[in-house]
């Protein structure tokens, strides 16, 4: 085996697949990164049982060959090899890496002890990379991280149509993100899919200028893989047993007060006083008719702002919340001017873009506690 590639595709490709090896594992080859040279194409992949990430570049390959290497260790050396073509080559067991003068050698792992991958899911429809990028990026803030409690780590996709419906929640917030998807004509009605949240994000945002992402799942297997490709990089990732509770009754606001302001204005000013706040204590937000007040501290350690604000529905409205759970929800969403139903305190707080559009949804809850 023998091939020569560029740098920075020799970098990108070990890197992406490297997101899929485990972090400790007692099976030593699942630490390992399978390289496979043939036909000008140079093919690296990772696999850990939950994540198979296999990523292609062009190569000029001299010899064919398969060879199993150490992925964390090839990616360190990657990192540090000048500018410029990269040689790569498989003498018995040792793998060598030459760029610029510079030599490494590598043992190899055991090839044959390396697990199959699963194979892909047939196509089921496409979405807008940039899109799918930006939407999981926008819900997976939501999702729990307490790994005792699976589901409520994953990300949940609804295929429905044209239509694709991300959603996430860690029971104290609710994230729902819609957008167009456009599903295989053999594709059946609706399917669901929880996907880990860590995971999926790292996918998207891989994918993002991809220009589109082929989803393949088989809709009859409610546990089956669950495929993204694009580009040259395919990920193959286990779903998530479960789903997600339903979010419609936690979204009827009716009865709300609903306040409008701009959203960079209350982000910087939530950031301002929460510097103040103890850890865990709130954000307090006293809403009136054409302005807001943000109070955070006790006793002489008080910080507050005022910004202006629009409130409807109600003369005043106080409700509290975590800075980091508000940060997270705020940062969430591009839209300049943001609609937020208010409940009041101790109850729930809907926030989306001021333009009235419901494609974009974050729900907290208010916290009892007032500061």
């Amino acid at each position: 085996m023998e091939f020569r590639v560029e740098r920075g595709d020799l970098v990108e490709a070990v890197g992406r697949a490297a997101r899929a090896l485990p972090a400790r594992t007692p099976v030593p080859v699942l630490g390992g990164l399978l390289l496979e040279a043939s036909a000008g194409r140079l093919t690296v992949s990772g696999f850990d049982f939950e994540t198979a990430a296999r990523i292609g570049t062009d190569a000029e390959v001299t010899a064919d060959g398969r060879v199993l290497v150490l992925g964390r260790r090839l990616l360190d050396i990657c990192k540090v090899l000048p500018d410029g073509p990269v040689v790569c080559a498989l003498d018995g067991t040792r793998f060598t890496v030459e760029a610029g003068g510079t030599r490494f050698g590598l043992s190899t792992l055991p090839r044959e002890e390396y697990p199959a991958a699963p194979p892909p899911p047939r196509a089921y429809g496409s979405v807008d990379a940039a899109a799918f990028a930006t939407a999981v990026a926008q819900v997976a803030v939501a999702a729990g991280r307490d790994d005792t409690l699976p589901v409520l780590t994953g990300v949940q996709l609804r295929l429905d149509g044209d239509e694709m419906t991300l959603s996430a929640s860690d029971r104290y917030r609710y994230a729902v993100r819609r957008l167009e998807w456009k599903a295989e004509a053999d594709a059946g009605g609706v399917v669901e899919a929880l996907v880990p949240a860590r995971r999926l994000l790292d996918v998207a945002r891989a994918l993002g200028r991809c220009g589109t992402v082929r989803v393949g799942l088989d809709p009859a297997a409610a546990s089956g893989p669950i495929g993204f490709e694009g580009g040259p990089m395919r990920t193959v990732l286990r779903r998530l047993d479960g789903r997600l509770p339903g979010y419609g009754t936690l979204f009827d606001m009716a009865g709300a007060a609903v306040a409008e302001v701009e959203r960079e204005a209350l982000t910087e000013a939530v950031r301002r006083v929460a510097v103040v706040a103890e850890a865990n204590s709130p954000v307090r937000l006293d809403f009136s008719a054409e302005s807001v007040l943000l109070r955070a501290g006790y006793g002489d350690d008080v910080a507050v702002q005022r910004l202006p604000a629009v409130l409807t529905g109600a003369d005043e409205v106080t409700v509290a919340f975590g800075p980091a759970y508000l940060l997270d929800a705020l940062a969430s969403f591009e839209a300049p001017a943001l609609r937020m139903q208010l409940l009041g305190t101790g109850q729930r707080a809907l926030l989306a873009p001021a333009d009235a559009s419901a494609a974009h949804q974050h729900l907290l809850m208010s916290v009892k506690q007032l500061v």
